[in-house]
């Protein structure tokens, strides 16, 4: 069955949009240094509170998109925990925000590895930065990531090796790690939540990376790093050099591909295929929702053709655009917002 929603516009106008594009751009892609990672720490909400905005003046941040968001009282954030270490000794860690009520640190059940009655369903939250940039504890994705925990998701915000340093297929990889790491049993336990209900949400790169996750892989969406819901925001769909061209993509966005794949040209870069969620579809693949502006740095025809194909497949989805030029979870406002969580709601449960 297709789930298709017509494409929906938003209230922000798109002049407003035109005039954020740069500055939010250049927001979106900064990065937080990482110090003294630890087996996790878990933070009350005010401090986090009192601590963020401190990089950048809340002046000159535009209150658009994800930035939006108002953060609740009463969410935990588990910081820094390892979820695994490099062959040269380098860990990589998540950020765990957990929903007001729930208890991170005790059990879920009487016995790991078995769900609770109460066990929350997860999202793995994928930050955006050109594949080559970004960090899980920057501003703007610690404000998706307590947003998912307003929502009543246990959220994990992944950290993940960056090219050019780490080519493809080097962050799906993490990811899929950390997805399998989430569901060991002592960790399904820790953090209250349902291995059978696992999502994943990213903006831009970090939604390429996103939907690479759910078309990893076919069969049951419930085991191993396989998840049971994508949602996606500005995702680059097909990287190949043929589809690039044809959808007009900006000399920018191909030369990122290039760094991304780790390839001198696109016109021989046969790992392109395998880094194209689109070209790896199947129809054990998950339900996606895919949102986007119309006149962004991605073209549009990347998520129309993707929807086209989930619907080819019989792939429940949803396609949402918005005018204007905003990028990733800068079109994250109120709006979308909702969208995203009644999607991931009607998928994940509650």
């Amino acid at each position: 069955m297709n789930s298709r929603l017509p494409h929906t516009r938003f209230g922000t106008r798109r002049a407003r949009l035109l005039t954020v594009l740069t500055v939010f751009a250049v927001a979106l892609v900064g990065t937080a240094g990482l110090a003294g990672l630890q087996s996790g720490t878990t933070v009350p909400d005010s401090t986090i509170a009192a601590s963020k905005g401190t990089a950048v003046g809340a002046a000159s941040k535009p209150m658009v998109g994800i930035r939006t968001f108002a953060r609740p009282a009463g969410l935990t954030v588990t910081t820094d925990v390892v979820y695994t270490t490099q062959a040269d000794g380098t860990p990589l860690a998540l950020d765990v925000c957990s929903p007001a009520g729930s208890t991170p640190g005790t059990a879920a059940g009487s016995t790991p590895g078995t769900a609770a009655a109460s066990a929350l369903p997860a999202v793995v939250s994928i930050h955006g930065g050109s594949w080559t940039r970004g960090d899980k504890a920057n501003d703007d994705w610690r404000d998706v990531c307590e947003w998912l925990a307003s929502e009543g998701f246990v959220a994990y915000s992944v950290d993940y090796r960056l090219a050019p340093a780490s080519v493809f297929p080097g962050a799906i990889d993490d990811l899929a790690t950390a997805v399998e790491w989430i569901r060991r049993p002592e960790n399904v336990a820790r953090f209250g939540i349902d291995p059978a209900r696992i999502g994943a949400f990213g903006g831009s790169a970090g939604a390429n990376l996103a939907l690479l996750l759910g078309t990893r892989g076919t069969g049951s969406l419930t085991e191993g790093s396989r998840v049971a819901a994508v949602a996606e925001l500005s995702g680059p769909t097909d990287l190949t050099g043929q589809a690039l061209a044809t959808d007009g993509a900006s000399e920018r966005l191909q030369d990122l591909v290039l760094r991304y794949l780790g390839c001198t040209s696109l016109a021989d870069c046969p790992q392109a295929v395998a880094a194209s969620p689109t070209r790896r579809l199947d129809r054990t693949d998950p339900p996606v929702f895919i949102g986007q502006s119309d006149h962004e740095f991605i073209p549009l025809a990347q998520a129309t053709r993707f929807a086209t194909n989930l619907d080819r497949l019989g792939i429940k989805h949803e396609l949402v655009t918005v005018p204007g030029a905003v990028h990733s979870i800068g079109i994250l406002d109120v709006e979308m917002r909702a969208r995203v969580a009644a999607f991931l709601h009607a998928t994940l449960g509650h």
